[in-house]
């Protein structure tokens, strides 16, 4: 739909957003490695078994082969979000975590800001086990996690203006409750039409924990749908 790349919503409550940068270089550190090492794209077959979330597991249809079986299951609640299948998989999480995350983690402080990143990403992988409790398929990637930051951000700062790229191209600023709107909309259609080529089920568990996490976790005195500090 559209890729953000900037927002006019500077920090209020912490200096840096060293924990959203530390999430991405993790994202891009283990991209990394899979590319060095090859397993990525068809070749991420081993590590996807390891470390992804697979819903025939966690619900005790199928079991893993002994030689993946390295961590367990519940990890993969939260392991599958940090392996992505290619380069532009990557590029749009980590771009939507870059643009979001900053405010969400200034909302909510360091320290609960990981812990709200994390139980979105099991919120998201459990979602996507109700919706497809039988798949055998890895489900891989930080949109649930990502999702839930979406949801926060809008609850948080939904009158900031944001800059998009529109199907990849045309630059379009536009209130983030528009654009916000918009997509979350779109993630919860496609769920209601059975699209399964993405994990719309896991997007729409990130969304709904990121909102009621939002009421729970964001720092004593931040406000809900707060006007912008400035403005395009």
């Amino acid at each position: 739909m559209f890729l953000p790349f900037y927002d006019d919503n500077r920090l209020k409550g912490i200096r840096f957003q060293y924990l959203t940068l530390a999430l991405i270089v993790a994202n891009v550190v283990i991209w990394v490695f899979f590319s060095a090492t090859g397993e990525t794209g068809a070749y991420l077959s081993g590590f996807e078994l390891s470390y992804g979330f697979i819903p025939s597991v966690v619900n005790d249809y199928a079991q893993l082969p002994a030689e993946y079986h390295v961590q367990p299951t519940a990890f993969s609640f939260v392991t599958y979000s940090f392996i992505h299948l290619d380069f532009w998989h990557l590029l749009g999480n980590m771009l939507f975590l870059w643009v979001f995350g900053d405010n969400v983690e200034d909302g909510f402080g360091h320290v609960r800001f990981v812990l709200f990143y994390m139980l979105c990403a099991a919120a998201a992988a459990g979602a996507h086990a109700l919706t497809l409790p039988q798949s055998d398929s890895s489900l891989l990637g930080a949109s649930g996690a990502v999702s839930g930051i979406v949801a926060a951000y809008l609850m948080l700062s939904p009158r900031v203006w944001i800059w998009v790229l529109v199907l990849g191209r045309f630059p379009l600023a536009l209130p983030a409750w528009i654009l916000l709107l918009v997509w979350i909309a779109y993630q919860f259609t496609m769920l209601a039409l059975g699209d399964t080529d993405v994990s719309y089920g896991a997007h729409a568990g990130g969304i709904l924990a990121g909102a009621l996490l939002t009421l729970v976790l964001r720092r004593r005195g931040v406000p809900l749908f707060a006007p912008p500090a400035q403005s395009l």
